[in-house]
């Protein structure tokens, strides 16, 4: 469905196209060759008015004149009639600025009332299938500062490319293969002999998980199973202990996650990868097409002929495939297993040197590297009393998720992560995330939602409901603050188009700040009881559509929208 602001502009279009032929007729102009596409854009400054283009400068060089000139005869061949537009102006070196009558602005108004829930939403993805993976995290032990960032950012962007008509997936790759989880069996190991043994029995590994959740599992399992597993080979009793605290921290990630407002469509096994082959052919692959060279006894990928800053290993000189070796296979997987058409990958701030790796993994498989989109978001740094906090107050060791959804809740933690764009640093203060105060923008916004409400339910009990929104006089809702409203509900689909478009989810938690404020602005100055019934229906209506809106936002970034605080 087309937004407001696109059927605008292409009237504008069509003014324009049609003035430029008037005057190539009038021997205005000579013959011109139209550009493909006509640049309309709303103007940061509204003096400069509701629409402007740049047109004149594109047609300069044909027309023979100077842009502003070229723009006075676009101008002067317009027709403004039938349409929206009040009045047109040149203005600076050559833009043309539209001025337009406030009754286009009121169209949205039935819209938002016709569509409720769908409102802002379009099919530009075209059910084309996108994967987001994100989070991701080691299963070795409870997620951290960096995989909640990246919980909200990877949940809010699938959020967003569903709004504008993708099919998305979203999935979590389960690091199950590898050294870590070879160490990690090796710690459980130690700890559950030191239990049984006491803690000289056996050394533990140098690099080995230190955590309490480690001694945790192998206590709870011995409770079960006693110390049977003494006597069996320790390569058997690794492989038991590891199986045994994967499935329980797994469990413990997947309900971490749900508490957070995720739910993922796909949890994938790495380990799968190794048991179907497909790591092993996708090696030999690299192999046979020239991709790899041997060196000290260990499988290199040629990354540096494809624009990655060195080389990576493949295989180790033990025989063992590298993260990498899997990462490849696991694309392989994506892109030519299951058919997505793209797939955005989120890491932590730590993997920035795998995107130009993983870039040139994917292009030499025969996949166009434009498919693939990886963001790397940068750290958070938790701030409680104006300092640095590191330590749970419940727990007094690092925060994990759970301690920080324990703290200031899901609504306020997906929010406030995605406050800012993705390659940017965050300071999370805790403090404001759980004050009910308007320093704290989601009380903010949520009060605004909680407002409305009230307000609707007043007026309810006093014998207004919210009419159609098709028979109300808008003209009669024309103060500043009230066009400002206007303008900014009309603003919700592209700006959920352009956060699909950049992956950009910070947009739209801007856009509901933005639309909150100002609400309570129009709230403080304007009032539904007391004034002509008249007036009193149309802001009914312009209320209503105000909730129905950030209702759609915040339903799309998984949080709340409460009718009473």
């Amino acid at each position: 469905m087309s937004s407001i602001i696109e059927k605008v502009k292409n009237q504008i279009i069509d003014v324009i196209s049609n003035a430029v032929k008037n005057a190539v007729k009038s021997g205005d102009f000579p013959e011109i060759t139209m550009p493909e596409q006509i640049n309309i854009e709303v103007p940061r400054d509204k003096d400069h008015g509701d629409f402007s283009t740049n047109i004149a400068m594109q047609l300069t060089r044909q027309a023979k004149t100077f842009p502003s000139r070229t723009a006075d005869i676009i101008i002067k061949n317009a027709s403004v009639e039938g349409t929206y537009i009040k009045e047109i102006k040149t203005a600076g070196p050559g833009f043309i600025n539209f001025y337009l009558h406030d009754e286009w602005l009121y169209n949205v108004l039935p819209l938002i009332r016709q569509e409720k829930e769908n409102y802002g939403k379009s099919d530009i993805g075209n059910g084309k299938k996108v994967m987001v993976e994100f989070v991701s995290a080691n299963p070795t032990g409870p997620l951290h500062m960096g995989n909640a960032r990246g919980g909200a950012l990877g949940d809010c962007i699938a959020s967003v490319l569903e709004a504008v008509g993708y099919d998305v997936t979203r999935e979590f790759y389960i690091n199950d293969a590898g050294n870590q989880i070879e160490l990690f069996a090796e710690s459980l190991e130690a700890r559950y002999i030191q239990l049984l043994k006491g803690d000289n029995a056996v050394e533990f590994p140098e690099n080995g998980y230190q955590g309490d959740d480690v001694r945790d599992h192998m206590r709870e399992f011995i409770e079960a199973n006693g110390d049977k597993y003494m006597d069996v080979s320790s390569e058997e009793r690794r492989k038991i202990f590891a199986e045994y605290a994967l499935k329980k921290n797994l469990e413990s990630i997947k309900s971490t996650l749900k508490e957070y407002g995720v739910k993922y469509d796909v949890w994938f096994s790495e380990q799968s990868l190794h048991d179907s082959g497909q790591v092993k052919e996708t090696i030999d692959f690299l192999v046979d097409y020239g991709y790899t060279y041997e060196k000290e006894g260990a499988l290199w990928f040629r990354a540096l002929d494809f624009g990655a800053e060195k080389d990576v290993v493949l295989v180790r000189a033990n025989g063992i495939p590298t993260y990498f070796a899997a990462d490849v296979a696991y694309h392989r997987n994506k892109f030519l297993i299951r058919g997505f058409d793209r797939v955005i990958d989120l890491l932590g701030a730590d993997h920035h040197g795998h995107l130009a790796r993983m870039k040139a993994g994917v292009a030499v498989c025969g996949i166009d590297d434009n498919r693939l989109d990886i963001i790397i978001f940068q750290l958070v740094r938790l701030l409680r009393n104006g300092e640095i906090a590191r330590m749970s107050k419940r727990t007094g060791k690092a925060i994990s998720l759970t301690d920080l959804l324990e703290e200031v809740g899901r609504d306020a933690a997906r929010f406030f992560f995605n406050t800012k764009q993705a390659d940017t640093h965050l300071d999370f203060d805790l403090d404001i995330a759980v004050s009910q105060s308007n320093e704290n923008p989601v009380y903010y916004i949520q009060y605004a939602h909680a407002r409305i409400c009230s307000m609707l339910k007043i007026l309810e009990d006093e014998g207004y409901s919210v009419p159609d929104a098709n028979t109300g006089d808008f003209s009669l809702i024309s103060a500043k603050e009230e066009i400002e409203l206007i303008r900014k509900l009309i603003d919700l689909p592209e700006e959920i188009k352009i956060a699909a478009g950049e992956l950009e989810p910070s947009r739209l938690t801007r856009y509901l700040f933005d639309l909150a404020s100002l609400f309570h602005s129009f709230y403080n100055v304007h009032r539904l009881k007391g004034e002509k019934e008249s007036i009193i229906r149309a802001r009914l209506v312009l209320v209503d559509c105000v909730r129905i809106v950030i209702k759609n936002v915040l339903d799309m970034l998984k949080i709340s929208a409460p009718e009473r605080m």
